[in-house]
Formats: C-alpha cells, sequence, structure tokens
C-alpha cells in the first residue's frame, strides 16, 4: 500500500512549512550562538524550542478545527489569509522590523521567553493550519522536530561561524508561509 499523490503533496507541504516555521528558531540561534555557547546549552536550548513548536500550534490546531466547524467552507480561505498575514509580518520584521534584544538565555525564564519567542508564530500557523490538515499530529511532531533541528543548527553555526546573520532565514521562512497562503486562498 501505497500513498496517493495528494498524501504525498500534503506531506511535502507540511514538510516545508514546518522548515518554514523552524526558519525563526535558525536565525535566533545564529544570533545566540554569535555570543558564544557551550554544547550543552545548544542541547537544552534546542529540546525546549523543539517543545514549544509542538505544544503552540497543537494548541492552534485545536483552535483552528473549531473555528473550521463554526465557518466550514471559509475556513480555509481564512486560514490561508492568516498564513498570507504572518508571513508578510515575518518578512518585515527580518527587514524594517527592530532587532532581537539581548535576552539571558542561560536561566529557566530567558530561556522559556525565547523559545516562546520563535514559536509564537508556530501557534498563529496551527490555528489556519487546524482549519485544513486532517493529520494534526504529525503536522505538529514535524513541527516540533523541524523547530529543535534548526534551533540547534543555528546555534551550531552561530557558535562556528562568529560572521553569519539570521535575518535572511526569517525573510525566507516569512515567504513560504506567503505562498501557502496564496495557495490555500486560490
Amino acid at each position: 500500500m501505497g500513498w496517493s499523490p495528494s498524501e504525498w503533496g500534503q506531506l511535502m507541504t507540511l514538510l516545508l512549512m514546518a522548515a518554514a516555521l523552524g526558519m525563526d528558531a535558525l536565525s535566533l540561534g545564529v544570533g545566540i550562538g554569535l555570543k558564544g555557547i557551550r554544547i550543552l546549552t545548544i542541547l537544552k536550548v534546542s529540546v525546549i524550542v523543539a517543545i514549544f513548536h509542538t505544544i503552540l500550534p497543537l494548541f492552534g490546531m485545536f483552535m483552528g478545527k473549531y473555528f473550521s466547524m463554526i465557518l466550514g467552507e471559509l475556513a480555509v480561505t481564512v486560514g490561508g489569509g492568516l498564513l498570507i498575514l504572518l508571513g508578510a509580518h515575518m518578512i518585515y520584521s527580518a527587514f524594517l522590523g527592530d532587532g532581537v534584544q539581548s535576552i539571558v538565555f542561560q536561566n529557566l525564564w530567558g530561556l522559556l521567553l525565547i523559545a516562546l519567542m520563535v514559536s509564537l508564530d508556530s501557534f498563529s500557523v496551527g490555528v489556519s493550519m487546524g482549519m485544513v490538515v486532517d493529520d494534526i499530529w504529525l503536522t505538529v511532531l514535524l513541527f516540533g522536530f523541524f523547530g529543535g533541528a534548526m534551533a540547534m543548527l543555528g546555534l551550531a553555526i552561530g557558535r562556528k561561524f562568529g560572521h553569519w546573520t539570521g535575518n535572511y532565514g526569517e525573510a525566507l521562512g516569512g515567504l513560504v508561509l506567503l505562498v501557502f497562503g496564496l495557495y490555500f486562498i486560490v
């Protein structure tokens, strides 16, 4: 038994969206890593980001399913519109937004704040995805995996190469969300 072309298409869409959402974690990770970071801290930050990238979209998806029952067919258009707004905001933030303020990530509150900052967009995407995606668990697990993996990658890159910046990663992630939002509307 194999997957149908539409199931493969949905999986590819989810993988691309999970990677797009992980771009925030990648860019923030590079920024934090530039300051110098221990390997144990890289693991700690990555795990917390992965947890937040799993839990927040899960809550968002449950809200999205609820809105979908209320809105019916309009839900797909609303979900696409939310993705477009979120993608445009990410692109705006990457090029024109204020820089990320320095947060002490070595303590629990700073670590949780950083994870929340890079995962808030996952909640918003979860709301819109809850209106159009059938497999919620696969979606949130992919979001969590990519969020944690890209945070780890960003922290490692920042630690290794002090001259890299992560702003373009956030802009790319925003562009991918914008394109998928347009896809849902059209």
